[in-house]
């Protein structure tokens, strides 16, 4: 018991243990005070960042930048968008079959420029070889009807027969020259041809006929339908597309927010990213509807096609520019630049010569210029070549 350690000692034990409770308490102070000066710092650095400083360019770094005087100006407002190549549907047709049968011989290619009446496609049709049989029929008909209406009118006269024998011969004949008539109207709505039409009226023999399809109107064959020996139903069956490709119709989409700057007469410009120049055209109809989709509406735009560079379906870029001029302010597209939130923003003479970030809000683009309805006053100068040097400078 007398050996025992001086730290096994009752008191020394207890002082042991208060001076460890001690240091652990000023190690933790020390901690906090130094958490709290760093936590003080990183504040300090995060408010100077948010907050940029203004720059100031010595008499040689003004040289490189160029100044634009902010000024009310008048302007047309445009409309930049995508739209597709459609036909002009008061130009185009689709060509239906307009008799029952196999196709015997396609006479036309796609591509192929046709006039109105011209031939594309042969068809071994009973319906145009009935047409035609009864057209004979309905002629030799009424010649003989008209011929014994006209003997009885002549015997009447000398009692060979009754007046009502002779009266009905006269109804008789216009009954049969009737059905002539609606015979030959049969085969013109067939597209015959009239000098066949004619052989038939003089009584002439005519080899056996095919049923012939005809373009409907002069333009260009568009698309080919049908394939040799392919049965076509009179009425119902597409055939072809012919479509005047000398004017076109694009139909571009307008977002709600952009509706209120375009109108009906509005001029537009037509680019379809592989030609060098541009297609004129005139927003003829914009539609009473949303597209449920898109949520946009649906414009149209007639544009001449003289050498044919728009085809149907082909995607084009369109900048309608409105007829009524509006006033506004204006600032050319270089001085706008982007911060990290990608918020727009130009570089502002301050009264004390320095540069000093605006955030402004970007109305529509006219031009190279955009319009700014909000963040800018007449009067105002903004850096409009070297913005990038001064963005520089201020991250120095």
């Amino acid at each position: 018991m007398k050996n025992k350690s001086l730290y096994t000692m009752p008191g020394v034990e207890c002082r042991g243990r208060w001076l460890r409770t001690l240091l652990a308490a000023g190690m933790l102070l020390t901690l906090a005070l130094v958490q709290g000066c760093s936590s003080k710092t990183d504040n300090d650095a995060q408010a100077a960042s948010a907050t940029p400083r203004n720059v100031s360019l010595t008499t040689d770094q003004r040289k490189s930048i160029h100044l634009y005087t902010v000024a009310p100006s008048q302007f047309r407002k445009t409309v930049d968008s995508t739209g597709a190549v459609d036909f002009d549907n008061e130009q185009a047709t689709s060509v239906l079959a307009p008799f029952s049968g196999p196709v015997s011989r396609l006479l036309v290619s796609p591509g192929q420029k046709v006039k109105k009446g011209e031939p594309l496609a042969e068809v071994d049709s009973p319906d145009f070889a009935a047409a035609v049989s009864t057209y004979v029929k309905a002629i030799v008909t009424a010649k003989n009807a008209r011929r014994l209406a006209d003997a009885d009118k002549d015997l009447v006269q000398h009692n060979g027969v009754s007046t009502r024998e002779a009266e009905q011969a006269q109804t008789d004949a216009a009954n049969a020259e009737a059905d002539r008539d609606a015979a030959r109207q049969a085969l013109v709505s067939l597209d015959v041809d009239p000098q066949i039409i004619k052989d038939i009226q003089a009584g002439r023999a005519v080899s056996r006929i095919q049923g012939i399809i005809r373009s409907p109107i002069t333009g260009t064959v568009a698309e080919k339908l049908i394939t040799p020996g392919q049965l076509l139903q009179a009425g119902t069956t597409p055939c072809f597309t012919v479509a005047d490709l000398s004017r076109v119709w694009v139909m571009t989409q307008i977002s709600a927010s952009e509706l209120a700057s375009v109108s009906v007469g509005d001029s537009a410009q037509v680019e379809t990213g592989t030609a060098s120049t541009s297609l004129d055209g005139t927003v003829d109809n914009i539609s009473a509807v949303v597209d449920p989709d898109t949520r946009a509406v649906i414009a149209r735009v007639v544009v001449e096609n003289p050498r044919g560079l728009l085809k149907k379906q082909m995607y084009v870029r369109v900048r309608i520019q409105a007829r009524q001029p509006s006033s506004g302010l204006l600032v050319p597209v270089s001085a706008i630049l982007r911060d990290d939130e990608n918020l727009p923003f130009v570089y502002a003479v301050q009264p004390d010569g320095s540069f000093a970030r605006q955030h402004v809000t970007l109305g529509s683009r006219t031009g190279d210029q955009y319009v700014i309805p909000e963040g800018l006053k007449s009067g105002d100068q903004v850096v409009i070549d070297g913005a990038i040097f001064v963005q520089f400078m201020q991250s120095q």
